[in-house]
């Protein structure tokens, strides 16, 4: 294991449970502190949707999740440099994290994007991966139909345009249902892409840090050698990515045996994952942040998470119930409106209906990690 690159960078353990592999920390950035355990909400385009960063601040995110894909096509990471970066154009104080694209384009490719993407059945064929090679991944741009190379260079360049506190190397993203022979190929281009994607970021290492990623799918042996060969390189953090199983049951038992093999003195991501059955059994396994886009998708279709369980406010119950969402919550939505005010907003197509459900539900997540941490330095899982 090598240390990492990063200056002002730097991996706190605060407390190690002596119940299970869960544990409390701090993660030391140049754009504040991020206490860890901790939930990550995605913010594809720069914005958490329905809500402003002002507001997000406000509620105590600590880090949000960007995508490098979506903001490559539109409005262009050159712009976003020429705005002084990410936090100054969309004015966030805290820190952000940027993924290098991968996942975006692999999954074009693999025919399960999401429908924002599926404009590659229009004349120009636009949205389309057009080649995948040991260079990188051509594809159509969604948007206006121009191509784009993504290689582990240009992601880290774009990464380095946008200026997020943590980025993410170009890496592969092959199916659950691949050969083992296929996924042993991928994994040694993944390590390729990731190692010259290393190679990239510490010619301007920007003050800002790089995470690996492990690969391997569901493959103990392969995602032990990720772990090897991407533990003793450089990097500041490791997230664990690729195929996490088909459900939660493969998901924690590929945490039981990937965790222990990460560096202990840095942080660890988990991408993508973030629902509320998976959370707690992430923690006590040992993550440190995960993203997932669940609680903020769930809030736009009007399901609202409470400390009974999830609310879900198009019930026609709700129509004259003039109760508070939740009466353990203190946020903002549920201390000034009731349940059926938001059923109406909902019910009107009112987009104020969007901002006060994410408001509670981020808020609800906030508390959720918080609380979590309370019960590891007591001990209590």
């Amino acid at each position: 294991m090598k240390n990492s690159i990063t200056k002002n960078f730097k991996f706190e353990l605060i407390h190690q449970s002596s119940r299970s592999k869960a544990r409390v920390g701090r993660i030391h950035t140049p754009h504040g502190i991020i206490d860890t355990p901790n939930f990550v909400a995605v913010g594809t385009n720069a914005t958490l949707k329905a809500l402003d960063s002002h507001t997000a601040d406000e509620l105590g995110l600590q880090l949000m999740f960007c995508n490098t894909y979506h903001l490559m096509v539109q409005p262009g990471a050159e712009l976003i440099k020429q705005a002084g970066g990410l936090h100054k154009f969309l004015n966030r104080k805290n820190p952000i994290i940027t993924d290098s694209g991968g996942f975006q384009v692999f999954s074009l490719a693999q025919g399960d994007t999401k429908d924002e993407l599926k404009s590659r059945n229009n004349k120009q064929n636009e949205g389309s991966v057009l080649k995948i090679s040991e260079e990188g991944v051509l594809f159509r741009s969604y948007r206006d139909g121009r191509m784009i190379l993504l290689t582990p260079e240009t992601s880290v360049q774009a990464q380095k345009d946008l200026g997020a506190d943590i980025i993410i190397p170009f890496d592969e993203l092959p199916p659950y249902t691949i050969s083992p022979a296929k996924l042993k190929q991928s994994l040694d281009r993944t390590h390729r892409w990731e190692k010259r994607s290393l190679d990239e970021h510490k010619r301007n290492v920007n003050n800002q840090a790089m995470y690996a990623v492990i690969h391997g799918g569901v493959n103990r042996e392969m995602r032990k050698e990720s772990c090897d060969y991407l533990g003793n390189l450089d990097f500041d953090g490791y997230a664990i990515g690729g195929s996490l199983g088909k459900n939660h049951q493969e998901l924690f038992e590929l945490l039981e045996y990937v965790v222990p093999a990460l560096p202990n003195d840095k942080p660890n991501h988990l991408l993508g994952i973030g629902d509320l059955n998976s959370i707690e059994q992430c923690v006590i396994a040992g993550i440190d942040t995960m993203d997932c886009s669940h609680p903020t998708r769930a809030a736009r279709h009007g399901v609202l998470f409470t400390s009974q369980g999830q609310l879900k406010l198009l019930n026609s119950s709700y129509k004259q119930d003039f109760g508070t969402i939740d009466p353990e919550c203190e946020c903002t939505t549920c201390k000034n409106y009731s349940r059926a005010y938001l059923q109406h907003l909902f019910k009107a197509k009112e987009i104020t209906a969007m901002t006060l459900a994410t408001m509670h539900n981020l808020h609800y997540m906030i508390k959720l990690m918080k609380q979590l941490r309370e019960k590891i330095l007591m001990d209590l899982i």
